[in-house]
């Protein structure tokens, strides 16, 4: 008789990173996975256990329906904490960011705590939890100083779940993502969305703003390959590998440039590309841009075993071929 699949909750799976860890999981028959957000859900397309997915349509912040979720997913093993609204959604909305972003959590967390005590949380946080000043590469002994509202909320969180974790009544970890490039989809309401439509929207013929006019700032990157797989190997870390009240890692990247980001596009794009670039000045995307870490030290997360791209044209490249399979 094959093993009872394992009941996996992604919330905020109309995004990006729940479908991506979806797909993953649902080519796997040992999981049972129930996607939800405030949008319908969609399977994966192509997965191999799709009958393995259930879908739920609602609201996270309503304590009814977190009640619902959990009840669909007994017995659980463990939840991706993915919702959330984006960076310059919460610079513009502190209170929806505020109710969204931190008391949902929370009282999920909470809920947690009642229906299954212990049980595997992984966290979507932010590098965003960073802010100036910041020496050229932030360490794991650099302290969060966040100048806004996301990285800010991100932290709250974050320390919530440590002393959840201390305690005993979760076993989490929390996940400071880099930038994910190339994003498939549509822009979004991250300050940092251009980083994928540079490359994204060219290829589809569409124009994207860049909104700083400095081709030397940089960004820390991840590959959404490399997001996936350090997914997964943190879904079956040991929980002893960090300290009990300090409970984040840094997720593995690269620090990229814009110009290195052009010339990854001309490479493989082709040249005829950049004319959908345009060069502008947003104050107020530039502001949040210019707050966050250029570059990490992730010594420590590749010790525990995570992965990392190598290069601006990995990030390309991937993308590229991924329009023509």
């Amino acid at each position: 008789m094959p093993p009872i699949p394992k009941n996996i909750i992604i919330t905020g799976a109309g995004g990006l990173i729940g479908p991506l860890l979806a797909s993953r999981l649902l080519n796997d028959p040992s999981y049972r996975v129930i996607l939800t957000d405030i949008v319908e859900p969609v399977v994966p397309a192509g997965v191999t256990y799709p009958s393995h997915a259930t879908c739920l349509k609602g609201d996270i912040t309503d304590p009814a329906f977190v009640q619902s979720l959990l009840a669909a997913a007994q017995p659980l093993s463990a939840i991706f904490i993915f919702h959330g609204i984006m960076s310059a959604g919460s610079e513009s909305n502190w209170d929806l960011s505020l109710q969204v972003n931190v008391n949902s959590v929370r009282d999920l967390l909470v809920a947690l705590r009642a229906s299954n005590p212990g049980v595997r949380v992984i966290y979507a946080s932010s590098q965003a939890v960073y802010g100036q000043p910041l020496p050229p590469v932030v360490t794991d002994a650099v302290t969060p100083t966040p100048e806004g509202t996301y990285g800010a909320h991100k932290l709250l969180t974050e320390v919530f779940i440590n002393d959840m974790h201390r305690r005993g009544f979760v076993d989490a970890f929390c996940l400071r993502f880099p930038t994910v490039s190339v994003r498939p989809g549509r822009p979004t309401q991250a300050a940092s969305s251009f980083l994928s439509g540079m490359i994204r929207e060219p290829m589809n013929g569409e124009e994207c703003i860049i909104p700083v006019q400095d081709r030397a700032f940089k960004s820390f990157l991840c590959s959404p390959s490399k997001l996936q797989e350090n997914l997964i190997r943190v879904l079956n870390m040991d929980s002893t590998k960090l300290p009990k009240h300090v409970r984040h890692i840094n997720f593995p990247g690269i620090s990229v440039s814009i110009q290195e980001m052009m010339d990854a596009l001309a490479k493989y794009g082709g040249e005829d590309k950049l004319k959908y670039l345009k060069e502008t000045t947003d104050l107020d995307l530039e502001r949040i841009l210019r707050s966050w870490s250029q570059d990490f030290d992730v010594s420590t997360a590749l010790k525990l075993g995570l992965v990392k791209d190598e290069s601006a044209e990995d990030l390309v490249k991937e993308y590229v071929d991924s329009l023509k399979s």
